[in-house]
């Protein structure tokens, strides 16, 4: 992998509290421009590694580089941080503290008024600048705090749990928008234990379970490796053939349609065969790719 080509680089990062170890020989490389999803279940270690990058906390051995240097005040001005716990100033207006978060990041005042209009408009909650944030939804909060960590246009934007708390609406409109800043040219970190968000919007994964990497590489290689060993059924019969666990290892049962994972070394044509013998009226039966959070469940579990 091209170096002048990754935004952040970990190698081999650890980090402990007392007795805790929270993330453990940790590395990996972001590249440029894209979309990194750092994913693992709540307690993995995400946010502990989100803030050794953005140099809250240093870590204990290993090193970090961002833009091909080590972490200072210049660089984390091109940076955009999004953290998991949100904070406002209750009693402040909306348009003023984001003017305030702005000028931290050293954007004047006539740019950061153009910039709030801009951002409270394409979030669709323009009329809420002139309210003070006690008055805001927990979701409008969250906008709020996302348009800070966009505000002064950073290279780099890191976002922890974004879509925590939202309904499915401003999801996919936060969805759009962080498609967009990728589109361009913005480096994105994105953590999450939301597989179904992070197969829609990520070119790269790294997940981490109990403190340590699992795996990382592209979307596309990892679901590749895990072959097609997924069934998409609508059928009428059949009875008992689905309970098979020498076919079957999951079958979750959709309002359309029926998906089934293979058991280890099955074969999809022994179950057709075994449907038609036993009399099933067979409508849809489709090799699949299993979903993110098929092999994210089966990688903790394998880790746990």
């Amino acid at each position: 992998m091209d170096n002048n080509n990754i935004s952040v680089k970990v190698d081999r990062v650890s980090k402990t509290f007392g007795e805790f170890t929270a993330v453990r020989e940790l590395s990996l490389s972001v590249r440029a421009g894209r979309i990194f999803g750092l994913l693992g279940p709540n307690g993995a270690g995400k946010t502990t590694s989100i803030r050794m990058i953005v140099n809250i906390t240093a870590p204990d051995t290993g090193t970090i580089e961002v833009f091909g240097q080590k972490i200072d005040s210049q660089l984390q001005d091109r940076i955009g941080y999004l953290p998991e716990e949100r904070g406002l100033y209750k009693r402040m207006k909306v348009g003023d503290q984001l003017k305030f978060f702005g000028e931290l990041k050293n954007v004047s005042g006539k740019d950061a008024e153009g910039r709030i209009d801009h951002w409270l408009s394409r979030l669709k909650i323009p009329e809420w600048k002139n309210k003070k944030a006690m008055e805001l939804s927990k979701g409008m909060q969250q906008k709020v705090q996302f348009i800070a960590a966009i505000l002064h246009e950073p290279d780099l934007l890191i976002l922890d749990e974004p879509f925590s708390g939202l309904d499915p609406v401003n999801v996919e409109l936060l969805e759009k928008v962080v498609l967009e800043l990728k589109l361009s040219g913005k480096t994105i970190i994105f953590s999450t234990h939301q597989m179904e968000v992070a197969e829609r919007i990520c070119d790269d994964i790294c997940l981490i379970n109990r403190s340590q990497k699992v795996f990382e590489g592209s979307l596309r290689e990892i679901k590749s490796s895990f072959g097609r060993n997924s069934v998409a059924l609508r059928f009428e019969g059949g009875n008992g053939v689905l309970a098979d666990t020498s076919l079957v290892s999951k079958v979750d049962r959709h309002s359309d349609e029926t998906e089934v994972l293979l058991a280890p070394n099955a074969s999809a044509q022994v179950l057709l065969r075994r449907l038609v013998d036993s009399g099933a009226t067979i409508e849809k039966f489709e090799m699949i790719e299993p979903s993110l959070n098929d092999i994210f469940i089966a990688k903790v579990t394998e880790n746990s």
